[in-house]
């Protein structure tokens, strides 16, 4: 082709959208030498590639059905004392109990309390699941470990029992304390020219109650707790010593977990005048209105337990990849889609016998892999060893698709006229898209199923078939136009 018509292909959107990802991808997984001289990239590897640990956790609580003739908030706190813990209403029908105790055990307590167990099963409702998964992620963000994975496993009827936490680079002991390990909570209070002076530690708080409403049913939210005998003195002694009773205004209350600052509001006027008085254990901090205030509110409620799970959690299961193996996982990997890549190559040449048909089908296919870990960079997705296997069976799905195209352009080893090309061309793309909403369809329960060890598969190759049919497949049909035409 000469100069025009080069320009002509490349100025092509399909064929510049295709040529500008690349270009993306490329500056999006930067390879570069490191500051020992190896080829380094912003990929991010999991324990699978890179060595580390996952721990599997079983979660110490469970979610009941009940049936009760008292009123519900009355049974609750009745029960919630009897057993000793925490007590949080799932549904009209459901409660779950942080703390694990038997079927058999539960059933005469309940008999005791006015109630009736309907139902049984170990773990904890889909809420507190996500709140014990974003604790754990925020405590390995703390150690500086992004390279991690906190997955609850869900059952269709949203009760979670269990837990995997993928930590890559870390060995068993050090996984075991960043899971294990609470963190330092702190409140203080505003003196002046904005110092603190010490008031508390997270110790002297004896129960967090989960993100309410107060008055019930408006739209501002907050989270209330309550202390110890000896914190509410300390917190009355420090409020009246630094004036936080009489101006509030200028004395803000300080909450802190890890030095770091988390909460700071001043006392509310009723609770200013309380305080003067007498000790105050229980305590209600305002977040906000809206989902702002409700989002605030969450947070603080983990702030507040001073990264302490809600529930507890055994350990059910553990492994440690070795450093070693995992680079030498990586290197298979790698050599593997090299292989995969030349072999296709080869099968497509001796298929068609011509250099022009099968140099672009490589390039298209190499592109498809090439801004598929473009985007793996940028959202920082790990990459283990069923990623890899995604890429390489996106490989063997794209050259099957580049194959339908070319056979059907190519009908009867002839090349057709312009309008008789668009009309197979259009016809191949169609079984094409057909094609992926199939794969589509198969693949995304595998995506949406937590603690599947085939998640990661399944996501690149719904990717890839993406990919494919929105950037690649249109850039492929107007290259070979372009070489067919010759």
């Amino acid at each position: 082709m000469n100069g025009a018509q080069w320009k002509k292909l490349i100025t092509d959107w399909r064929v510049a959208a295709l040529l500008i990802l690349a270009v993306i991808s490329i500056v999006a997984i930067f390879p570069h030498l490191d500051n020992q001289g190896d080829l380094a990239t912003n990929l991010q590897y999991g324990l699978d590639l890179q060595g580390g640990t996952w721990l599997q956790l079983d979660i110490q609580a469970e979610v009941v059905g009940f049936t009760t003739a008292e009123p519900v908030e009355t049974f609750v706190t009745n029960l919630s004392k009897k057993l000793d813990t925490e007590i949080i209403v799932v549904d009209a029908n459901h409660l779950e109990i942080r703390k694990l105790y038997s079927q058999a055990a539960l059933e005469p307590i309940f008999a005791a309390e006015g109630g009736k167990v309907t139902g049984y099963q170990q773990g904890v409702s889909k809420a507190t699941a996500d709140d014990v998964k974003r604790i754990l992620e925020n405590k390995i963000n703390t150690y500086g470990t992004q390279d991690a994975k906190v997955n609850t496993l869900t059952g269709l009827n949203n009760v979670a029992r269990y837990i995997r936490v993928e930590i890559a680079g870390v060995d068993m002991n050090q996984a075991q304390q960043i899971v294990g390990k609470q963190g330092k909570f702190e409140i203080r209070v505003v003196t002046t020219a904005n110092q603190t002076e010490h008031v508390l530690f997270g110790d002297a708080i004896t129960n967090v109650q989960v993100p309410s409403q107060v008055p019930p049913g408006s739209n501002h939210w907050g989270v209330s707790f309550t202390l110890i005998d000896a914190g509410a003195a300390a917190f009355q002694a420090a409020a009246i010593k630094y004036g936080a009773t009489v101006d509030p205004d200028n004395h803000n209350l300080v909450m802190l977990l890890d030095n770091k600052t988390v909460y700071s509001a001043p006392l509310s006027p009723d609770l200013a005048a309380k305080v003067k008085t007498s000790p105050i254990n229980q305590l209600y901090a305002s977040t906000g209105n809206g989902d702002y205030g409700k989002k605030e509110a969450t947070n603080l409620e983990v702030h507040l337990r001073a990264g302490a799970l809600p529930v507890d959690v055994t350990i059910a299961g553990s492994n440690q990849q070795p450093a070693p193996m995992g680079e030498r996982y990586k290197a298979m990997a790698l050599l593997a889609g090299i292989f995969a890549l030349i072999t296709v190559g080869l099968v497509i040449y001796y298929r068609y016998r011509e250099p022009s048909i099968v140099l672009p089908m490589v390039l298209i296919n190499a592109s498809e892999v090439l801004i598929l870990l473009g985007f793996i960079a940028l959202i920082r997705f790990q990459m283990d060893l069923p990623t890899i296997a995604g890429l390489i069976a996106v490989m063997g799905t794209g050259i099957d698709q580049l194959v339908v195209i070319t056979d059907e352009i190519l009908h009867e080893g002839k090349v057709p006229s312009p309008n008789i090309y668009l009309k197979r061309l259009s016809r191949a793309l169609s079984i094409i898209v057909i094609a992926a909403a199939t794969v589509l369809i198969a693949m995304l329960p595998l995506a949406l199923m937590d603690l599947s060890t085939l998640k990661g598969f399944a996501i690149i190759t719904i990717l890839g078939v993406l990919v494919g049919v929105i950037v690649t497949r249109p850039a492929y049909g107007r290259i070979i136009m372009e070489i067919l035409s010759r």
